[in-house]
C-alpha cells in the first residue's frame, strides 16, 4: 500500500507495537508500504527515537542477510509505579479477604488492561534474557502467563494437577506444597518443552513456593533451565520461603482477619530490574 510519510509512520509505529521481540526483514517494509528502503530506514530511527524518549521500548537493527528490525518494549520507571501503586490500591481492599490468608485476585486477573500491564512490567525486566517459553500452573496463572508471552513473543506452557488424554504422554512429579506441607502431584505433556529451553515461570500469588517449587524440578525433568521467576502478589506471612530468586510486583506485608485489615506494599520489582 502507498502511503502518505504521515500515514506510512502510523501505521509502522502500530505494527511494531503489535509484534513485539519479532525480528522483521527490512525489505517487508519496503514492500508492504512501497518505498525505498533509505525512507523506512529514516522513519524507525524517528520512532526509536521516540519509543525511546517516551519510554516504551527500543528498536534494535540485526545487520546481515537474515537481518531487520526488532521491537523490544520496555515500561518507565514512571508508568511502573503507576501501574504497581494501582495494583496495591486495589489488593488493599478488605473485601479481598479470604480465610487463611489469601486474597481474591479474579477481578484483577480477569482485567484486560490491567492484565496486559502486568504482561508489560514482567516482560520488560526479562526483555534481554533469552526465554523460550512461558510456565504456569492452572489456572488462575493462565491470564497473566499469556499477558507476558505475548511481549515476549514466545509461547505458555500451562501445568496441571493431573494429565489429560489430549495432551499425549505426560512427565508427572510430587511436590510438597510450601504452605500447607501436603504432597501434590503437577504433570505436563512431552512436547510442551523442548531440551535446553529456557522458560520463565509467571505465577500470581506466591506464599511459601511450594509450587513454584514444583515448577523448577518439572522443568528440570525435561532437561530445560529456569529463566526466571515472577509473581504478582507475594506474602509476607513468616513462612519458610522455598524460592529465593524471583521478581514480585506486589508483596502482602499484613493481614488482620479479625479487624478485617491488609496491608500492601511494593515488591522486589524495581529492586531486581535494577540488577538485570
Amino acid at each position: 500500500m502507498k502511503l502518505k510519510r504521515s500515514g506510512r509512520m502510523v501505521d509502522l509505529t502500530t505494527y511494531l507495537l503489535q509484534h513485539p521481540h519479532q525480528l522483521i526483514p527490512l525489505s517487508y517494509f519496503v514492500e508492504r508500504y512501497q518505498s525505498a528502503k533509505s525512507s523506512i530506514s529514516e522513519d524507525l530511527a524517528i520512532i526509536k527515537e521516540n519509543f525511546e524518549y517516551q519510554g516504551i521500548g527500543s528498536i534494535h537493527t540485526v545487520a546481515g542477510a537474515a537481518g531487520g528490525v526488532k521491537f523490544i518494549p520496555s515500561v518507565s520507571e514512571g508508568e511502573a509505579k503507576e501501574i504497581i501503586e494501582e495494583l496495591t490500591g486495589m489488593l488493599e481492599d478488605p473485601e479481598r479477604l479470604l480465610p487463611g490468608g489469601y486474597l481474591y485476585l479474579t477481578d484483577i486477573i480477569g482485567n484486560p488492561n490491567l492484565v496486559n500491564q502486568v504482561g508489560r512490567l514482567f516482560s520488560s525486566v526479562f526483555s534481554h534474557q533469552k526465554i523460550d517459553a512461558v510456565m504456569t500452573v492452572a489456572t488462575k496463572g493462565i491470564p497473566l502467563a499469556y499477558a507476558v508471552a505475548s511481549q515476549l513473543n514466545v509461547p505458555v506452557v500451562i501445568v496441571r494437577s493431573n494429565s489429560r488424554v489430549t495432551e499425549g504422554s505426560t512427565v508427572s512429579i510430587n511436590y510438597v506444597s510450601g504452605s500447607t506441607k501436603r504432597i501434590q502431584t503437577m504433570a505436563l505433556a512431552r512436547r510442551s518443552i523442548q531440551k535446553g529451553a529456557n522458560v520463565l515461570i509467571i505465577d500470581d500469588f506466591m506464599k511459601a513456593g511450594g509450587t513454584i517449587r514444583g515448577m523448577i524440578s518439572l522443568i528440570k525433568e525435561f532437561q530445560a533451565e529456569v529463566a526466571g521467576i515472577g509473581v504478582l502478589v507475594e506474602a509476607q506471612d513468616g513462612a519458610e520461603r522455598l524460592v529465593d530468586d524471583y521478581v514480585s510486583l506486589t508483596r502482602l506485608a499484613s493481614v488482620n482477619e479479625k479487624e478485617q485489615k491488609i496491608e500492601v506494599e511494593e515488591g522486589n520489582y524495581f529492586i531486581q530490574k535494577e540488577k538485570r
